[in-house]
């Protein structure tokens, strides 16, 4: 089933994508029939088995193509460019049709990444990271440590919590500021209030 937004968006792109998004949409209807198409995140998506498989986009002055497990293919030069994604998908640039890897080739990509649908090899998940701790200044830690209230608060606070009133005191330009800022933040944290608190709703 070809899908009716896809025509709008291809429509809708500048002149010089619409015969690249047209042909590269040809050619995944031609290696695989059973593709099912769908917008997502605003732009053309294929999925095959219920999985993605490709995508494309058009912007003002270039398209892009991509394959959803780029990551888990061979081609050493889409594993490079999923590692670091940008707008230029994984095909680089596409300008014109001539900046394409020939039919046979691309057919040859979403042979491959059919197979992985096909064998239920899914992307890893990236582990989500934990914010980094900002390391706070030893003149602030002392200050911190005469008030009993103030103390464990800090301590108890999340990584980013810790890291808005450090931050906050250490952007001070001069010496004065800085004091006014620390003083301020050690009252705020004895009342166990985060860096933010006055924006935060009620």
């Amino acid at each position: 089933m070809r899908e009716k937004r896809i025509d709008a968006y291809i429509l809708k792109s500048a002149d010089f994508a619409v015969p690249i998004l047209n042909h590269l949409r040809e050619l995944v209807h031609f290696a695989c029939p059973d593709v099912e198409e769908k917008i997502k995140w605003g732009m053309p998506f294929f999925d095959y088995q219920g999985e993605g498989l490709c995508n494309m986009a058009s912007f003002k002055q270039h398209c892009a193509f991509g394959f959803w497990k780029a990551a888990l293919m061979k081609d050493k030069t889409l594993v490079e460019n999923a590692k670091s994604e940008t707008a230029m998908g994984h095909l680089g640039k596409i300008t014109t049709l001539k900046d394409l890897p020939s039919d046979a080739i691309l057919v040859r990509y979403l042979k491959e990444a059919m197979k992985l649908n096909e064998a239920g090899i899914k992307l890893e998940k990236k582990k989500p990271t934990k914010p980094k701790e900002v390391k706070a200044p030893e003149y602030f830690l002392k200050e911190l440590k005469k008030n009993k209230a103030a103390q464990p608060i800090f301590d108890a606070f999340s990584p980013s919590n810790k890291k808005e009133y450090v931050m906050w005191i250490i952007d001070a330009k001069t010496e004065e500021p800085r004091k006014s800022r620390m003083h301020t933040a050690i009252a705020w944290m004895a009342e166990g209030k985060p860096r933010n608190w006055k924006y935060m709703k009620k």
